[in-house]
């Protein structure tokens, strides 16, 4: 199981980083083309197909076995990226509370919340694209 863990949170920091890639190649291109909400609602979906694609190429390293494997993978995965996100927008851009749960909120045009969704679900998507399950 440790190794288990230990492969799957070296797979969250290649998603942590290919999503703050995303997310500065989005502000830098997008937002001027289709303002900052609209170009955060794309983003979700983009930053999803990343999420999906990272973990179908890893998956089969990092060696889930079960159903259960995948969702604590996922679920893991989920955590940390909810508290990345959080402490970034907190500490690195100083946003309010109320600014990063918007990011949250579809009827404030916040979609993330659908990406951390599909974070979550990711392994077992994956899983089953394998055919490990």
């Amino acid at each position: 199981m440790t190794t288990l863990f230990l492969k799957s949170l070296l797979v969250w920091v290649v998603i942590a980083l290919a999503e703050t890639v995303h997310v500065i190649a989005r502000i830098k291109f997008l937002n001027r083309r289709l303002g900052a909400r609209l170009a955060r609602q794309v983003g979700v979906a983009t930053g999803s197909l990343i999420i999906l694609a990272i973990a179908l190429v890893s998956l089969p390293w990092i060696g889930v076995e079960t159903v259960n494997q995948c969702f604590s993978v996922g679920l893991l995965w989920l955590v940390l990226m909810v508290a990345f996100d959080v402490g970034i927008g907190r500490l690195a851009f100083r946003m309010s509370w109320s600014r990063i749960l918007s990011d949250f909120n579809p009827r404030k045009g916040g979609f993330l919340g659908i990406g951390m969704v599909v974070l979550f679900f990711a392994p077992w998507l994956a899983a089953h694209w394998h055919l490990i399950l």
